[in-house]
């Protein structure tokens, strides 16, 4: 965003805006008050009042990345479609901006300069943490709709959330590599194995 853009933001909107162009730049890059606040043009002063903590800050940043990279869209609530079509759906939202072929080698190419080649420090490895949480989050709040609705039998949630989180960098990775068959055909199929196996009532 231009600085003419971030104009009419207020110093808390302002922060937001530069700690994640940050992250878009440098998925674990390390959110210093210093470089925030000089990237954001407002003082560390105003930045320590809006987010004491370096982690409140990363926490807030992922959470508005998720929210306007994959919008709810009502999908999971659209009670029109069956449960099982409303899940698949959603969690292809999360695997869809990586795109397909280079664009998913370039994504992968970050995620290893930034979290797998460099020694996993404890700033690195909150970075990484965070995020990973913040997914879980939103696979968590669709797993708690359905069951709500009584489209999903209750249990743990938090686990099931991270079988499907598994499932979806699994499918993230083969984006990137070599494949024989429409790896979007092959994908589906396992998207639809895999909430199947969620949704299934416990024999």
């Amino acid at each position: 965003m231009t600085n003419q853009g971030k104009r009419g933001l207020s110093s808390r909107e302002k922060v937001i805006v530069a700690a994640a162009e940050m992250i878009g730049e440098d998925a674990g890059a390390a959110l210093t008050v210093r470089a925030v606040a000089a990237r954001a043009g407002v003082s560390t002063g105003s930045l320590r009042y809006h987010f004491p903590t370096q982690r409140e800050l990363r926490d807030v940043v992922l959470t508005t990345i998720y929210d306007v990279a994959l919008p709810d869209n009502q999908i999971i609530h659209d009670r029109s479609k069956p449960a099982r079509d409303r899940l698949v759906e959603c969690l292809r939202q999360v695997i869809a901006p990586a795109g397909v072929g280079r664009q998913a080698r370039e994504a992968w190419a970050k995620v290893t300069e930034a979290f797998i080649t460099p020694e996993p420090t404890d700033e690195r490895r909150a970075a990484y943490l965070a995020m990973e949480q913040q997914g879980q989050r939103r696979v968590e709040y669709w797993l708690t709709v359905l069951t709500a609705e009584g489209a999903l039998t209750e249990g743990d949630t938090a686990r099931r959330a991270r079988f499907l989180c598994t499932v979806l960098n699994g499918l993230s990775m083969e984006r990137a590599l070599p494949a024989e068959d429409s790896i979007l055909e092959s994908e589906t199929r396992t998207l639809y194995t895999a909430v199947d196996a969620i949704l299934r009532p416990p024999s």
